[in-house]
């Protein structure tokens, strides 16, 4: 059988010194959950914080909702979370995409560090996301703004079977009915783009 020219490097291959193999012992929680030394590719503070000036990074973010029997949404929640500089903001379930990490595992894994275990995310079967957001570094670029990257960020409507409980930085998750009044002011209250991406939410569900 022919060998991929891949399987045996030339000397000069920039990857020729890796070791084949290197994902062998490796299972999908390593690289989502953790498992004692981090997994190859992983990023530590440093490296992170150059990796955020140097390439965009891929986040998912989420609209976390309540259905009815019928699939119908009867509530959407929103998080109330620490900032790093103290204060208490408004804003959805978001965070990066992990090396070696499914979208799916990506969002499941999300959905817990803000919610707990037992929030239990009906992860839909099609992975389309009901918009793409950019988020830039410089405000007025776009619409969405985060001073710390430029970020590309896939966004869903995720319905939430189980019992809620606000973990990680979330001090508390809100829910409302879409036609509360109450949602036009949690969507004020969420900066940097947030709010417009919640709005494009209930439009893509029919809500508005």
């Amino acid at each position: 059988m022919p060998v991929l020219n891949d399987e045996v490097p030339d000397d000069g291959d920039f990857d020729a010194g890796r070791s084949r193999g290197e994902f062998d012992n490796i299972t999908p929680e390593d690289f989502v959950r953790g498992s004692g030394s981090n997994p190859p590719g992983w990023l530590g503070p440093a490296d992170i914080d150059r990796a955020r000036h140097q390439l965009p990074i891929a986040y998912v973010e989420i609209v976390p909702v309540r259905s009815d029997e019928l699939g119908r949404i009867v509530q959407v929640g929103s998080l109330l979370r620490m900032c790093e500089d103290g204060a208490i903001e408004r804003t959805l379930i978001t965070g990066r995409v992990l090396f070696h990490e499914s979208l799916r595992e990506a969002i499941a894994r999300n959905v817990a560090k803000d919610l707990g275990e037992l929030a239990l995310p009906m992860i839909p079967s099609s992975l389309q996301p009901f918009t793409v957001a950019e988020f830039f570094p410089t405000p007025g670029v776009s619409e969405f703004h985060d001073a710390r990257q430029h970020a590309i960020s896939l966004c869903y409507v995720i319905p939430v079977a189980g019992d809620c409980k606000p973990e990680d930085e979330t001090l508390d998750v809100e829910w409302v009915s879409p036609n509360s009044p109450i949602l036009e002011e949690f969507i004020k209250q969420m900066p940097d783009g947030h709010g417009k991406l919640l709005q494009r939410a209930l439009s893509w569900a029919g809500l508005s």
